[in-house]
């Protein structure tokens, strides 16, 4: 037996916190019966619905993505915008992002219908490393990249210590690009950093996260992870 939520996060559908919101707003549905209790286990004789809809345990799959400028990261948008899983229309497995790039980041963005898996990369205690560069208005003196090291209050939260350096380039001074490297996922959190020191971000684009970067992948393009490179990512969060 399992716990009703691991199950429906096993399916793809949500997430395994996203999957107890929908068990406690009364979306999920055993043999039937709507349940709203936590706790509750299930088998795989029981028929699972979530919004009156049977959900299977699929398949996991897991896929590297180079997320456009101007997309949002998600699976659905009330506005009618543009969402990063329009360009897995081929995929038959429902699968969403781990985390989140803002609407205007570009770069790498993992995809997947592994609820927990996902949870493992998300869980702030395993400390994942991404890699952002920022082309940012201004140049940022040493004073500036230590704060950034050492952690800044945003919005009411000290950031946890990061790494940042500027990296050389023929831009003019006035449009540094900064290197900067965090394992928190807070919202907007490079942005908000990088303009709490005075430089405002122009372009960002996450290029590494964890080991994992775009090499070989045009903006928009994808591919499925290896094997190899799962288990990597497990043991690389879990040795943190």
């Amino acid at each position: 037996m399992e716990r009703l939520q691991k199950v429906i996060a096993h399916a793809g559908v949500a997430s395994r916190r996203d999957a107890e919101k929908l068990i406690l707003a009364g979306r999920v549905q055993v043999n039937g019966q709507v349940v709203t209790e936590l706790g509750t286990k299930v088998t795989k004789k029981d028929l699972v619905e979530v919004d009156q809809v049977p959900i299977y345990k699929e398949e996991p799959v897991y896929y590297l993505f180079n997320k456009p400028d101007g997309v949002i990261s998600s699976v659905a948008d009330d506005k009618g915008r543009k969402v990063v899983v329009d360009y897995f229309k081929e995929i038959p497995q429902r699968i969403y992002p781990i985390g989140r790039l803002d609407y205007h980041t570009t770069g790498v963005l993992l995809l997947t219908n592994d609820g927990e898996f996902a949870n493992l990369l998300m869980h702030p205690r395993y400390e994942i490393d991404k890699v952002y560069v920022a082309k940012v208005k201004g140049y940022p003196s040493p004073d500036a990249l230590k704060r950034l090291e050492e952690g800044l209050v945003i919005d009411g939260q000290k950031t946890a210590k990061a790494r940042a350096r500027i990296r050389k380039n023929k831009a003019a001074k006035e449009n540094a690009t900064v290197e900067l490297t965090i394992h928190e996922g807070r919202n907007r959190q490079v942005r908000k950093m990088l303009e709490a020191v005075g430089h405002p971000v122009k372009r960002l684009n996450r290029e590494r996260y964890g080991f994992l970067t775009t090499e070989g992948l045009g903006v928009g393009e994808y591919r499925p992870l290896l094997k190899a490179e799962v288990e990597r990512l497990k043991q690389y969060a879990l040795q943190k």
